[in-house]
């Protein structure tokens, strides 16, 4: 049975993931889950890699998800759908598998990624190009600091989103769940090419 999330509640757990790579096709990107608390106190921290250029961030994602085996977590909120040099992440699926609210947030507009697909990946640009699709459109939202940013929501609507993402913003675009995950990840990304 999928989670709820109570927006007002005061005490909400989110796994906040972000990821760091270097543009090498078939390398590996370090993936950061960071569980924060609503009142931003780090409680738990996750690793993982996927392949840049590959389609095996979902799964590296719900492996992250399994090994911090907690039941306490109240919504998951990623940086980026398409990460790691265009690793589509299958929001879906994750939502499926996590059976718990699921927010994906990016910071740009943009114009579509169709010919991007087919120009740099040939021989699977329609896998790729099905699974960004299915995640759906992105609904765009201003921040309680001002700054808009664009969501994809499942297990939630936008509007529940917006106060989730507010209440774990301090300042800026970047809520800190996102931000402490994806400073972790640089850090383990050159502490690893060290």
């Amino acid at each position: 049975m999928p989670t709820r999330v109570n927006v007002g509640k005061k005490a909400i757990r989110c796994l906040g993931i972000a990821e760091s790579f270097r543009k090498e096709a078939g390398s590996k990107a370090v993936l950061a889950g960071v569980v924060i608390r609503s009142d931003l106190l780090v409680d738990g921290l996750v690793l993982a890699s996927c392949t840049v250029g590959g389609m095996d961030s979902t799964d590296s994602i719900i492996s992250m998800w399994k090994s911090l085996n907690r039941d306490d977590v109240n919504f998951i909120l990623l940086g980026g759908s398409v990460i790691s040099w265009f690793n589509v992440v299958n929001l879906g699926k994750l939502y499926d598998t996590t059976s718990t609210p699921l927010i994906c947030i990016t910071y740009r507009e943009s114009e579509g990624l169709d010919d991007v697909f087919k120009r740099r990946f040939p021989e699977d640009w329609a896998q790729r190009l099905e699974v960004h699709n299915r995640n759906g459109e992105r609904h765009p939202i201003v921040l309680k600091t001002g700054f808009k940013v664009f969501v994809r929501c499942f297990g939630l609507s936008v509007e529940d989103a917006k106060k989730l993402i507010d209440k774990f913003t301090l300042e800026g675009r970047y809520p800190e769940p996102v931000r402490l995950a994806k400073m972790i990840a640089r850090s383990v990304l050159r502490f690893k090419e060290l």
